[in-house]
């Protein structure tokens, strides 16, 4: 059992920490919710790799331990980016890049986790649904609201101190 789920985490550590990165916009807390997923898949581990998709189950996995974060008070209280004092340096990210990235961490969880899920996963809508756990229409209106508002969000001229 547990050499199938260290061949996989290890194989695997390195997307879940890119969708964890879209979903909070947080390097350090990125690694957090990537150790907390981990800790739930291990835990249904029997369940998981007998999964048809297992990047879905893992990625599900991770999407639930984001929302449930942000439906507790705990994440806005222990909010730990703005004492950051070395952040991580961008590598080769373009001014777009950065803008977008800013505003992708003003949308709203389920709006986020949308996109991600929609655009950085490629999922199809059904496939999102079921990763969110929601109706296809729920996506598709969550989809739409997330565009307008990167949209909107894109147009303002951006601010120094970008996350």
């Amino acid at each position: 059992m547990d050499a199938g789920f260290t061949e996989y985490v290890t194989a695997r550590a390195a997307w879940l920490r890119k969708v964890a990165y879209l979903l909070c916009g947080d390097w350090h807390r990125a690694d957090d919710l990537v150790q907390s997923a981990v800790t739930r898949l291990y835990a249904n581990w029997p369940r998981a790799s007998r999964a048809d998709n297992l990047d879905g189950y893992a990625r599900r996995t991770l999407v639930n331990t984001f929302l449930a974060e942000q439906r507790t008070s705990w994440w806005r209280r222990v909010d730990l980016r703005e004492n950051d004092q070395d952040p991580p340096a961008p590598r080769t990210d373009i001014e777009q890049a950065l803008d977008l990235r800013t505003a992708l961490n003003r949308l709203p969880a389920r709006q986020r986790a949308t996109i991600v899920l929609r655009y950085f996963s490629d999922l199809p809508v059904a496939e999102t649904a079921r990763a969110l756990g929601c109706s296809e229409g729920t996506v598709k209106s969550q989809t739409a609201k997330a565009v307008d508002t990167l949209r909107a969000l894109l147009r303002e001229p951006i601010r120094e101190g970008r996350a």
